[in-house]
């Protein structure tokens, strides 16, 4: 059976991708991603209010609320009740909130209420930056160190920034994609959000290293005149089969959480859905492709 030529449309799916990361990038700081409160600090609170109340009612109803400028945010949620992000309270604030809104809002009821400082929201922020990159320099040592004994000629430190490179262009693609969504959703980015992200890097470079495995293996075994990146578009015609089966089998399963499980982890489930589907993707028709342009000036040595 003929082999399908994955590096031929190489070209085109390294444009896509570099459009895609470039804009993500660009999205982190214009216009940002909408933080939770874990990360900038203040008070949120999920409300069941009667039938008749709407939006517009519930915000009027914070933004009557003499005792502080509180700057709520509103926005429904699917289940039908409202989630209101504000500045931060205290317990006695709180208290007479609860009181003033029941004279606007009648027989309501306070579904969740947490409230964190600024200061802890900040530190979480730092905490959580410094995991990816963490992440991702242990990922760089670790392919490394595993891709060692393979023949001289080729660097092992190659695997390991390729492997890196297309994790970065994963997180970063779910990334923009998600600032894009919390423009039009109550999304907000929070810790399971970056739980994900962790996730998508640990799930992602499974399938890259599938990949990169053969070709290691395929090297031991090659003709004399055969060039890298025969052997690298060999590789992935023998396992992108086994990648695409165990991806989605797993896209099934979070697909059925996303439909049928708790809304309180619908974004995280639908963050590691989207990871998933791009690590499949940028294995097969980025990872490789990258590795056999770094390994050119090899081929005929």
């Amino acid at each position: 059976m003929k082999e399908f030529d994955f590096l031929r449309p190489a070209k085109y799916f390294f444009a896509i991708s570099a459009i895609a990361t470039f804009a993500s990038i660009v999205l982190v700081f214009v216009p940002g991603p909408r933080y939770s409160i874990e990360f900038t600090g203040g008070t949120r609170s999920e409300l069941a209010v009667p039938a008749d109340k709407t939006q517009e009612d519930v915000l009027a109803a914070f933004t009557s609320f003499e005792k502080t400028n509180l700057v709520p945010t509103v926005n429904k949620m699917q289940n039908g009740n409202f989630l209101v992000r504000m500045k931060g309270i205290d317990n006695a604030q709180h208290t007479e909130l609860l009181t003033h809104l029941k004279t606007k809002l009648g027989d309501f009821s306070e579904v969740q209420y947490t409230t964190i400082g600024p200061t802890v929201g900040s530190t979480l922020k730092v905490r959580a930056f410094y995991a990816l990159i963490t992440a991702s320099i242990g990922i760089i040592i670790f392919v490394a160190i595993a891709f060692r004994k393979i023949p001289r000629r080729y660097s092992p430190w190659k695997f390991g920034l390729a492997a890196v490179a297309t994790l970065l262009h994963d997180v970063m693609v779910t990334v923009g994609i998600f600032i894009i969504l919390g423009k039009f959703t109550h999304f907000e980015v929070d810790t399971l959000f970056v739980t994900a992200l962790l996730t998508i890097l640990g799930y992602s470079v499974n399938d890259t290293i599938i990949i990169f495995d053969r070709i290691r293996d395929n090297l031991f075994m090659q003709e004399r005149k055969e060039d890298f990146a025969t052997i690298a578009n060999r590789s992935v015609n023998q396992t992108w089969k086994r990648s695409c089966y165990t991806s989605g089998s797993t896209l099934i399963m979070l697909l059925a959480l996303f439909l049928l499980g708790s809304e309180s982890i619908q974004w995280f489930v639908l963050t590691l859905f989207t990871g998933i589907l791009l690590g499949t993707y940028s294995s097969i028709f980025v990872a490789t492709p990258l590795l056999v342009y770094w390994n050119k000036p090899q081929q005929h040595h």
